[in-house]
């Protein structure tokens, strides 16, 4: 029992300590934080990516919002392609197993758009982009967000003011700003 509290007292201070992070800002390199790939094998890091990549926060799986959202990004793939875009990576705060049931829902017969899982928070956490959904969402989640990035370095940064809209960070308005 000792040990369970221990425990549950250790990741409580650790979201208390990651909730208060500064936002990531243009000109800063990713943090070097390994990310879950479908399988749930801790193994993408997109500090170490290359060339120009979007990131794109969003808040949960499944969520009607991020259900919206993200089709844009997989429909429009090949618009952000012949604007210099490498790869688009969609962020989210669940596990690898949900993360590949959602993407097989939004994209049956396939994205080249990746789906990658931060489920800890660990990610978003260090680069200033969570915030406590507990209320709504069950805990620790991204805020509502896409990245611009060069090799691992953010070039752009754009955060909607509230998890539940889609204004500026919908694909139409980030390929316009390409």
């Amino acid at each position: 029992m000792a040990f369970v509290l221990s425990r549950i007292a250790r990741r409580a201070h650790h979201t208390a300590a990651n909730l208060t992070k500064a936002q990531i800002q243009p000109g800063s390199k990713l943090p070097s934080i390994a990310l879950k790939d479908l399988e749930g094998n801790a193994s993408v890091k997109l500090a170490e990516t290359t060339g120009k990549n979007i990131i794109v926060g969003v808040p949960g799986a499944f969520t009607p919002v991020c259900n919206d959202q993200v089709p844009g990004y997989i429909a429009n793939f090949d618009k952000f392609k012949a604007k210099g875009i490498d790869g688009i990576y969609v962020v989210s705060v669940n596990d690898s197993f949900v993360i590949k049931a959602w993407k097989e829902k939004l994209a049956a017969n396939g994205t080249p758009v990746k789906f990658i899982s931060d489920d800890h928070g660990d990610f978003v956490s260090e680069i200033g982009l969570a915030f406590d959904a507990t209320a709504a969402l069950g805990g620790i989640r991204a805020k509502r967000f896409s990245l611009v990035t060069d090799s691992g370095k953010v070039t752009k940064v754009v955060v909607e003011d509230a998890p539940s809209k889609v204004t500026i960070t919908a694909a139409e308005e980030v390929l316009k700003s390409l």
